[in-house]
This record gives structure tokens, C-alpha cells and sequence, in this order.
């Protein structure tokens, strides 16, 4: 099995509901996303899939989408007061697994071979999504 995988920063906030901790709050973080493409042979190029074919749509996908904006559950009672701000509402807690999901999700529906992502939310605190 070959295996190759991109590393993607952007920066969000979010904060989660039903949490007793100090991520209740809004906060930021500067996070960094590994995503992990896999298959059983290379393509005519010798490649699992061009590093420039993922940035050309996941990374573009995060910085139009995640990048700079705010993830909060779509049930949080802040959003009223977050109107005009860029916003990602999520059906779920915004937390490192649910968005290691999220972006797991975009990349496999848009064709790639996607094994697993891993999103550092901090230098010591990372959540993986795989199948």
C-alpha cells in the first residue's frame, strides 16, 4: 500500500456547548491538518495523487470554508449575536473530531483516496479520523 500525505495550517475558533472546561468559550486556535491518501498502486506518473491536485481542491476548500471562521454547533445561541461574521455551523460540537470528519468527508467525496486526517489542534493535541 503507498501512502502520501499533505499538511494543511489554517486558523479558526470555535467553542463547544455542554462542556464544563474552558473550551466553552470562544477561542482560537492555529491548526494544522495532515491528510492521508492511500492506494494499492500508483498512477501513470507514479503517484498516489498529485500534491498539487490536493491543494488545488482540499486546501482551497478549508481557506474558502474553515479558514479564518468561526465553527459553532448549529444549535449555539451565540449565532444571532455572530450575524456578519464568517461562520461554519456544524451539525455536531465543532470539536478536533468532528472537523478531522469534516474535511475526511470533503476530500473522499471529491474523488480522493483518503485514509485518514489528523487535526493538531494545538503542538501536543491532535484527533484522527479514519475508515
Amino acid at each position: 500500500m503507498y501512502q502520501v500525505t499533505k499538511v494543511i495550517h489554517f486558523c479558526y475558533g470555535h467553542r463547544l456547548l455542554n462542556y464544563a472546561g474552558k473550551c466553552r468559550y470562544l477561542h482560537g486556535h492555529n491548526g494544522k491538518v495532515e491528510i492521508e491518501l492511500s492506494s494499492k498502486r500508483l498512477d501513470a506518473r507514479g503517484m498516489v495523487r498529485d500534491f498539487e491536485d490536493v491543494k488545488r481542491t482540499i486546501q482551497r476548500w478549508i481557506d474558502t470554508t474553515l479558514d479564518h471562521a468561526m465553527l459553532l454547533n448549529r444549535k449555539d445561541p451565540l449565532i444571532q449575536k455572530l450575524k456578519g461574521e464568517r461562520l461554519l455551523l456544524m451539525d455536531t460540537n465543532p470539536t478536533a473530531e468532528n472537523i478531522a470528519k469534516l474535511i475526511f468527508d470533503y476530500g473522499a467525496t471529491s474523488g480522493f483516496p483518503v485514509t485518514a486526517v489528523t487535526l493538531w489542534e494545538t503542538d501536543h493535541s491532535f484527533a484522527t479520523y479514519r475508515r
